[in-house]
């Protein structure tokens, strides 16, 4: 492997010196009427020949501009375009001495013309959007969405399908306007082509009613909608693919897509048992689907995008299906809705090693566990936009969830103190089954008046709960002390809860200068009723049944919770700078009844001021600033301020305190990014600060055998800061060769003041992680992309019994991918992790190689593809956790090598008049 990497270096760089002229073309653009200077006008040059787009950039607030590139051409064509005015076109001889244009001048173009004629420019500015002209952006061939992205700048791709925008994430993507197949991005962007777009336009996100009422985005997160060909509205496209391999690996999947103008329909279905959520399509890396990029949890469920695909870490084994349905209901009117299925089994085992700190000594636990989990789930979500007139909208957006899952699990855990000496161990194993039910409706209604931007909005929320569990439990736990105490348990417990949360409230919005200054009233109220019934029954021998009612092991209560919010906030908006300053008041009244427990039962009362500003400025389409401050108030949950003493951990019991006081949130955010299309250069950086007042923690003693008891206090000096960073470079070394530099750099500080064993003391975490990534391309031939990780964590104490930490973790990896033969492709995923500070008997290192080969087939139509998952077989999920209270190694089940072959057809009828282009089979599922 060293060997070929070595070639392939040598190779590339031999390579970058071939011959090619430089030039540099700058000017200054100015408008014709008034000759002012024009901003952000799309200056661009392309081949005489074949009109492929060779560089391009965007004028300054002065109008000047500057092209500089390199080119085998001995002229190109300059065009210039800014909506509202006639394009510019001119022929240039290009030569190696620098050429300065004589002032440009714009014409106003007449309106209608701007409307029939299409703009071919590779970027357009218009106010708060950025539209990029797909044809102008070349991609391999057959790409997706996804790589379609990649190569647009300023747009990052991370592995696992999230995507960001100057540092500013993605959280939407729709298509034509509408959203495509729910919420989750990635079944967008890995399987629309990219054939079938015509632009890519991405804004600051806003709600549908926002936008109805001309209110501005938060400017936190991005938008991104992706206009398909006028010509491709209409047909019927999608892919199937299937694979089976070694150790009985498979994975199959299938979707299908009917457009007909407004009206779209989408199916899709798959499954797997190699950790993927089932998406993924059978070619190149994305068969890997999610095995590398899913969200554990530490319940051990995993999930995708925000939707769950199973109930455990290790291996499992998932199956989905799902519908999506899209239609215009009259002029105005949007409808979408869609189902989705998932279901999965997943089966674990780990173990981890503890070291837990006192402030005068230590102690420490092994335990080892096995979990074997089913889940099982239904959802369903609509959203209606209904146009009643021209100010006056209605949004509305029910929701259902159904799911069931059944747990098996099994731990067994010993503590040792200093002189490795046995305090206490437990076996547990139980058996859960869940049934859960969830109707939840977002309903926002919306009316403008006048043309100045004034408008009152309503809105409610809804979410109502319902769920029911048996838990079958069998434990032992035994506490070596004088008496050897011994902790028998065989309990089954019928568990029931139920809750209803509703908030509503109501916006007026007063202009104060039409449609920028204004200020808004606001008033919310919000209501909580949550039901809690945990019946536990002890086995009674004689009977042989569950039917000796444990009332310590027992809960029944129901909690409520009232929130009354008035605020008022002034609000400025305009093309430059947008800014707002607000302040509220929220009283919160938080009662609980325990049947059990009468004597239990409180109700406690909060008043809390809330303050909040926001400022973002542009200071050119290029670069913007923002600015974010909020002091919040959180009062503590019941489960906190309730004097009830849950035993059921032998080895810790919690007993809460109502005594607790409303914790306070100062936050700050910082964020400023700058793309100069010029230069190809991206530069973002954004901090976060947060101190917290009379944060709520739990305080833990722990006696001569390491039982604990906890209980919940509140103490000041709590904050968290966070800073990163990312710096960006594209080189364009000639026409087919392109380096692609980034380097990132983020760091955070966390002091937590907790308590260990009754005793206060404050841990200071300092993290510090540098990465850089190069991506070399030479188009149609390959593709080189090293890049490298580093973690530096230091924790400190203000006790002098608790020794500092140190702790560092290296990544390394190179990703590569060659396109020669023609049909033939070839993608290569090595990674290098070492982590040195993990305990004797884990892993501390690990090659992680994947290896993909695919070959295109039926006029490039269907793909076969052979893949290697980890080929040096040394795949590890070993890792360390330090808190303030102890030191953590652990190490699970993991996915181990195969080797699968897959197949996966595409087929496409879309065309001007639904012509079969591309395969021309019909396809059912």
């Amino acid at each position: 492997m060293t060997k070929f990497l070595c070639i392939l270096a040598c190779f590339c760089t031999c390579m970058m010196f071939s011959q090619s002229t430089p030039f540099k073309i700058s000017g200054k653009i100015i408008i014709e009427d008034d000759q002012t200077p024009l901003e952000s006008a799309t200056i661009y040059l392309e081949t005489v020949k074949d009109s492929t787009l060779v560089t391009y950039t965007i004028s300054d607030k002065n109008g000047e501009f500057v092209l500089e590139d390199t080119t085998y051409e001995s002229t190109l064509n300059l065009t210039i375009s800014y909506i509202g005015f006639q394009t510019y076109s001119k022929t240039i001889t290009i030569g190696k001495e620098p050429i300065r244009l004589e002032p440009i001048q714009m014409q106003t173009a007449n309106l209608l013309e701007e409307v029939i004629i299409r703009s071919r420019a590779p970027i357009t500015i218009k106010k708060d959007t950025l539209e990029f002209n797909v044809s102008s952006f070349k991609t391999k061939k057959d790409a997706n969405v996804e790589d379609l992205l990649k190569e647009l700048p300023g747009v990052e791709v991370e592995e696992d399908g999230s995507i960001k925008v100057n540092g500013k994430s993605v959280n939407q993507i729709y298509v034509n306007g509408k959203p495509f197949f729910g919420n989750d991005p990635t079944i967008t962007t890995r399987n629309l082509t990219k054939e079938l777009i015509e632009k890519v336009q991405i804004t600051d996100t806003k709600s549908k009613a926002e936008a109805f009422s001309g209110e501005k985005g938060d400017g936190e997160s991005k938008t991104i909608n992706l206009t398909i060909k006028e010509e491709n509205n209409k047909g019927v496209f999608g892919r199937v693919s299937a694979g089976g391999g070694t150790d009985e690996r498979y994975e199959y999947a299938g979707m299908v897509n009917i457009f007909d103008n407004e009206q779209r329909i989408s199916v899709l279905a798959g499954g797997n048992n190699i950790n993927s959520s089932g998406f993924s399509f059978g070619e190149i890396r994305k068969m890997f689907g999610g095995a590398r990029s899913m969200s554990m949890s530490g319940s051990g469920g995993f999930t995708i995008d925000g939707r769950s695909f199973g109930g455990g870490q290790g291996i499992t084994t998932s199956n989905t299906a799902g519908a999506n349905y899209a239609d215009e209901l009259g002029k105005g009117n949007d409808f979408s809705g869609d189902y989705f299925h998932s279901g999965s089994r997943s089966k674990d085992a780990s173990k981890t090693q503890r070291e837990n700190i006192l402030p005068t000594s230590r102690y420490f636990t092994d335990s080892e566990s096995t979990s074997d989990n089913t889940t099982d789930n239904h959802s369903a979500n609509m959203s209606f936009n209904i146009k009643i007139d021209s100010t006056f909208m209605v949004n509305f957006r029910p929701s259902f969830r159904l799911s069931n899952s059944s747990t098996t699990y099994e731990r067994q855990e010993a503590s040792r103190d200093e002189n490795d000496v046995l305090t206490n161990q437990s076996e547990t194993a139980s058996f859960v089954e869940s049934l859960g039910k969830n109707f939840g409706n977002d309903l926002d209604i919306t009316k403008r008046f006048g043309n100045k931007g004034a408008f009152v909005r309503v809105n409610a929320n809804m979410d109502v709960n319902d769920a029911s569990s048996d838990d079958f439990l069998n434990s032992e736990t035994i506490i070596y002390d004088d008496t050897s105490e011994n902790i028998s348990r065989n309990q089954f417990t019928d568990g029931d809860s139920k809750s209803k949360n509703f908030d509503t409230g109501i916006t007026y919005r007063l202009p104060l200068t039409a449609k920028k200054f204004f200020v808004d009233f606001k008033y919310g109220f919000g209501s909580s009723n949550r039901k809690n019934v945990r019946s536990t029954f002890d086995f009674d021998e004689d009977s042989q049944a569950y039917e000796d009612f444990n009332t310590e092991l027992s809960t029944d209560f129901t909690n409520k919770n009232l929130r009354h919010s008035p605020n008022i906030r002034l609000v400025y908006n305009d093309d430059k700078m947008s800014f707002r300053v607000g302040s509220g008041f929220t009283n919160r009244t938080i009662e609980n009844a325990d049947r059990l427990r009468p004597e239990l039962s409180l109700k406690q009362t909060y008043n809390f001021l809330d303050l909040d500003a926001y400022m973002n400025y542009r200071f050119s389409p290029k670069s913007s600033v923002n600015f974010n401050y909020d002091f919040d108030n959180d009062a503590p949950s019941i489960s906190q301020l309730q004097p009830f003493q849950d035993v059921s951990d032998p080895l810790n019991t919690v007993t809460g305190n109502p005594d607790l006081k409303p914790s306070q949130t100062h936050g700050l955010n910082f964020g400023y990014n700058n793309y100069d299309f010029q230069k190809r250069t991206g530069f973002y950086v954004y901090a976060n600060a947060n101190l917290i007042e009379n944060k709520v923690v739990s305080k833990t003693t722990v006696d001569e055998n390491f039982v604990r008891n906890t209980t919940y206090t509140n103490v000041n000096g709590n904050y968290w800061m966070y800073v990163g960073s990312s710096y960006s470079k594209d080189f364009k070394i000639d026409s087919v060769q392109t380096v692609k530099f980034r380097f990132g750099l983020s760091g955070n500080v966390n002091k937590q003041v907790n308590f260990n064993n009754d005793v206060e003391y404050a841990a200071t975490s300092t993290r510090l992680n540098p990465s850089l990534g190069i991506t070399y391309t030479w188009k149609k031939l390959f593709e080189i992309m090293p890049n490298y990780r580093l973690s530096f964590t230091e924790t400190r104490y203000d006790l002098d019994d608790f020794d500092n930490r140190n702790f560092i973790s290296h990544n390394l990896g190179i990703r590569t991918a060659t396109f020669f033969p023609e049909k033939l492709e070839w993608r290569n995923d090595i990674n290098y992790m070492y982590n040195p500070n993990v305990a004797q008997g884990f892993q501390k290192s690990a090659w992680f190689w994947n290896a993909t080969l695919a070959y295109s087939v039926l006029k490039d139509n269907g793909t076969v593809t052979l893949k290697v998952y980890d080929l040096l077989n040394q795949n590890t999920n070993a890792q360390r956790t330090t808190t303030e209270n102890y030191i953590q190694d652990s190490q699970s089940t993991v996915l181990e090598q195969y080797f699968m072959l897959s197949f996966s057809w595409k087929f496409n009828s879309l065309g001007s008049k639904g012509e079969s282009r591309g395969g021309d089979m019909h396809f059912m599922m």
